[in-house]
């Protein structure tokens, strides 16, 4: 019976999978973050620590940040304190990384001695080689290749080259690098959430390069050695990685040693399906932060958009803790598809964290001075009521109309800072008849506020609509906006009484 060559690769991945299986027992989890400090940190880097945090957290394990910055060319300065401070505020800390642990150092450019310790073991048992080729027939290599329509990949030329070649080449001084030795048999592991993965990596490789002629090591051979040597048990990382995967493993055989369990997140995409860019707004963690979301509403919305957890259908945007995220998250809920990001889900997380921090004592104190202080750099010149009380009277308020605070400061707002400017055409007499009344009225909530007008409209001879329009502008000085009960309730009667006199005067 012939068997085609992907029912083989099937078989093959299933017996090898099985066999994984068998090979893995922790008795604690350790997942890892590894970033590069090439700039700020953004959506994907963010789902993908969350994601390893929480699977952390619900298995009682351990969480480590890990910096991967060996390509130096690339680094940028300030990246790592920016990154560190970003996951802080999302509530994302670590239980080891650089300055606590004792797997360090946890900085890759800290590790180059553990990396050349480790190379010679690749050269001395022939799993690795050194290689002399130049740029320049590298390039050759590449521009041949496609010319012929052939996938660019190094011709493996300097894995045959004899001890007495090597020799010479040493003593010329001419530089090298040090490649692994790959071989052609298919790799195949258990994606945890993508399932069975068969690939042979070789088929579209020449051998890769582990350590570069300058001495620090390619992001794979790193990779490798430092989640064996801080005992990573599960590897959950961005799905783009996945292509690599059977190339680490290759190299975890190289070296004897049992690999992780590998878990390859989807993409992130707009709610269109298009991919995220890194040019566009609103992909950093630094932009949502300058524009008010608060954390446990941009960590709820990525949940939202990224599987793990279970949603009942119908029953509305429910905004977790870290604390129930922990307990309700499932790696083998975690699609495979990738993440459609609904930015309205997001404003409504936040509308809901708003409500939660005015709920905390210990939180509700956060905003109100939070608030105050956009209040003071937006209306430096006007004396406004900043008492505790009046603001966290707004914030309670506002919770059913804006998602974030900043909203507040927009001129649709601004009476609730300033007294208007504007000139208002309205007969005095009406206006001092009015005030009267509304000192005698004892309920100054929306509802009693909306029959009393409508009544004193009626029994003045004076058209609703426009009553409002006039006490709209002498309330707020605005055309339009919130409705005029509404308003005079947030003012209060005190406030609400100076204004309508204020135009008194």
């Amino acid at each position: 019976m012939i068997i085609n060559r992907s029912f083989r690769l099937t078989l093959f991945s299933l017996f090898k999978i099985n066999q994984l299986r068998k090979t893995h027992t922790f008795e604690t989890v350790r997942v890892r973050f590894a970033p590069s400090p090439t700039g700020y940190l953004h959506l994907g880097g963010l789902r993908t620590a969350l994601y390893n945090y929480l699977f952390a957290k619900s298995h009682n394990g351990a969480f480590i940040l890990r910096i991967e910055d060996t390509d130096q060319t690339r680094k940028v300065e300030g990246a790592l304190e920016a990154l560190v401070s970003d996951l802080e505020w999302a509530g994302i800390v670590c239980n080891e990384g650089p300055g606590t642990g004792t797997y360090g150092p946890y900085v890759q450019s800290e590790r180059l001695n553990i990396y050349q310790e480790h190379i010679k073991l690749l050269l001395e048992n022939g799993s690795a080689y050194k290689c002399f080729c130049t740029e320049r027939r590298l390039n050759i290599l590449r521009r041949d290749a496609i010319r012929s329509q052939r996938i660019p990949k190094y011709d493996n030329r300097c894995r045959n080259l004899s001890h007495t070649e090597i020799s010479e080449k040493m003593k010329a001084g001419t530089p090298y690098c040090i490649r692994f030795k790959l071989t052609s048999d298919c790799q195949s592991f258990e994606d945890l959430i993508y399932g069975g993965i068969a690939y042979d990596v070789s088929l579209n490789e020449g051998d890769p390069v582990l350590m570069k002629s300058d001495g620090f090591p390619t992001y794979h051979f790193a990779n490798v050695v430092d989640d064996h040597m801080m005992k990573i048990t599960h590897v959950l990382r961005g799905v783009e990685w996945q292509i690599s995967t059977t190339k680490h493993l290759l190299i975890y055989r190289g070296f004897g040693w049992t690999p992780p369990l590998f878990g390859h997140l989807p993409l992130i995409v707009n709610s269109d399906g298009t991919k995220l860019s890194k040019r566009q707004s609103d992909v950093k963690v630094e932009d949502y932060r300058n524009k008010g979301i608060l954390p446990l509403a941009l960590v709820n919305y990525i949940t939202l958009s990224g599987g793990g957890f279970d949603h009942v259908s119908g029953a509305g945007i429910r905004l977790r803790t870290m604390d129930e995220l922990t307990q309700e998250f499932k790696i083998d809920k975690i699609s495979s598809h990738p993440s459609r990001l609904n930015p309205d889900l997001l404003e409504e997380c936040n509308r809901l964290d708003m409500k939660r921090y005015l709920k905390q004592p210990n939180l509700s104190g956060q905003l109100v001075d939070k608030l105050k202080q956009l209040v003071k750099k937006t209306y430096p010149d006007h004396q406004t009521d900043l008492s505790e009380e009046n603001i966290a009277s707004v914030l309670t308020w506002a919770t059913s109309r804006v998602t974030r605070i900043e909203d507040l400061l927009t001129p649709k707002y601004g009476f609730l800072w300033i007294l208007p400017s504007s000139s208002v055409d309205m007969d005095e007499a009406l206006l001092r008849k009015l005030v009267d009344e509304l000192v005698k009225i004892r309920s100054f909530d929306e509802d009693s506020l909306k029959g009393f007008l409508k009544a004193f409209a009626e029994d003045n001879g004076v058209k609703f609509p426009l009553l409002m329009k006039s006490l709209r502008a002498v309330l707020s000085g605005l055309k339009e906006g919130p409705g005029v009960a509404e308003m005079m309730e947030l003012l209060g009667k005190d406030r609400s009484l100076e204004r309508i006199k204020a135009v008194l005067r």
